[in-house]
């Protein structure tokens, strides 16, 4: 294909006749060659673009600072944006210098020349409809980005919740199936005191289920935006009613309720939300990873393990070893939250790495933020479908294992005093009778006594599951 040359004060560059970016965005390709990560990978990034620009558009006509049919021109295409129509047109790096500048600049791009499309001209014919002077009039980098990547992180949290809640229902639905069946509690890898395995699952439901409340508060703490304070804060540039107008604008087009900062200076050099947000997605993500710990170690066997849980045999676990089954969902489990506490460290870093005004780092906060609540909804949906979902438990095993141990004695104590249960505990270690038998022979407990008490659910201590 025959390409157009696109100029920007730095000169004039080639760009390919079937592209919509332009300049700009092809000196971020040769400046930014890092990763190989495409801003496309994070679609809802790209549609908060959309959203950003489709308002600004509105807002710019309603105040009359671009005419009527440019105005329709920019709003019909950052509409295409946002319903993902041009998403392999968004090519710059997620590492990038700049905070995010070239990411907003193949935003303008893009929408300035699907405009010029739907207007029958010809891209990179920006006397008509320019990328700057139009489709990013009255705003900068500096408030557009930050605004797209706390929009983008909004509909990315609404996912990861709806992931945690269903995760936590089918802990729940588990909890309820085994609530009555006996197991043996352990502290410190040590036989400690009986329990149901209702009862651990149960634990678990409400361990991850706690995590919607925080979930849902960082997300209300990224209704705050900047848009409007363009450059560090002033509005230089933009007509004063604009900050008003297009959060307006961007309410209506986005349907979440969002509101400018009181203190646009401060809103835009300040990346604590971000900070929050990440500490949100790292405790959220240990929590679960302590969870597969446990059903590793309780699924570990089969023969010389625990084999409490038994988890649904996903795939051959062995090159080398013929019939070996490896928990393979809990370990990808793991893994994606060591990466999410990695990107934790680097968002905290990014963040207390800004200076003065503006903090030129978010690109690196957006990816590993945006990366993370992906990354987290697909796994517990995979944890939940793949694993939960078909725990299955060997009850006969986990009712003879319960009933041998000493740690029924604990529930006796009150009974015997401490004393004389540690005597029973130490024998029936020593292999010189059963707790049952120990017990009866001191005559503090007759068997019917010792029967009531021994009963699945009073060692359990009250509910089951």
């Amino acid at each position: 294909m025959t390409g157009r040359v696109d100029h920007d004060f730095l000169g004039g560059v080639e760009i390919p006749a079937d592209a919509y970016w332009g300049v700009h965005t092809a000196r971020a390709l040769e400046n930014f060659p890092v990763s190989g990560t495409p801003i496309s990978v994070h679609r809802d990034l790209v549609a908060a673009l959309g959203a950003v620009k489709q308002a600004a558009a509105r807002a710019n006509r309603e105040l009359g600072l671009i005419d009527e049919p440019v105005a329709a021109a920019i709003d019909r295409a950052a509409q295409d944006v946002r319903d993902g129509l041009l998403d392999d047109q968004f090519v710059v790096d997620v590492v990038q210098g700049g905070a995010g500048t070239s990411t907003n600049m193949n935003a303008n791009e893009v929408v300035a020349n699907r405009a010029l499309e739907l207007l029958g001209l010809p891209a990179g014919d920006h006397a008509r409809v320019h990328p700057l002077d139009h489709v990013n009039r009255s705003q900068s980098t500096n408030d557009v980005y930050p605004t797209a990547v706390k929009i983008a992180l909004m509909q990315s949290l609404d996912g990861l919740a709806a992931s945690v809640a269903r995760l936590a229902d089918a802990f729940a639905t588990r909890a309820a199936e085994f609530r009555g069946v006996p197991k043996v509690g352990r502290t410190q890898l040590q036989d400690a005191v009986p329990m149901t395995v209702g009862q651990e699952l149960g634990a678990w439901a409400t361990t991850v289920r706690e995590e919607l409340p925080r979930i849902a508060e960082a997300r209300s703490l990224l209704r705050e935006i900047n848009l409007g304070a363009t450059a560090i804060g002033t509005g230089i540039t933009a007509d004063p009613r604009y900050a008003a107008v297009v959060c307006r604008h961007l309410r209506e087009v986005t349907g979440l309720p969002l509101e400018t900062a009181a203190n646009l200076v401060e809103a835009t050099s300040d990346t604590g939300v971000f900070v929050h947000v990440s500490g949100v997605l790292k405790r959220t993500a240990v929590k679960v990873s302590k969870i597969c710990n446990d059903l590793r170690l309780l699924a570990s066997g089969p023969q010389a393990g625990f084999r409490e849980l038994l988890l649904p045999a996903r795939q051959a676990g062995s090159s080398i070893m013929p019939g070996k089954v490896n928990p393979v969902i809990p370990e990808m489990v793991n893994q994606v939250a060591f990466w999410v506490v990695g990107n934790d460290v680097t968002v905290t870093m990014a963040a207390e790495a800004g200076q003065l005004q503006l903090n030129a780092f978010e690109p690196i906060m957006c990816h590993g933020l945006l990366q993370g609540t992906g990354w987290m909804t697909r796994a517990f949906d995979t944890l939940r479908l793949l694993c939960v979902d078909g725990i299955d438990v060997d009850v006969d095993h986990l009712t003879a294992t319960a009933s041998r141990s000493v740690g029924v004695v604990t529930a006796l104590t009150p009974y015997l005093g401490y004393g004389t249960a540690a005597e029973i505990a130490k024998a029936a270690l020593a292999g010189r009778g059963e707790v049952r038998d120990l017990v009866l022979a001191t005559g503090v407990l007759d068997a019917a006594e010792l029967d009531e008490l021994l009963r699945p659910e009073a060692l359990a201590g009250g509910p089951t599951a």
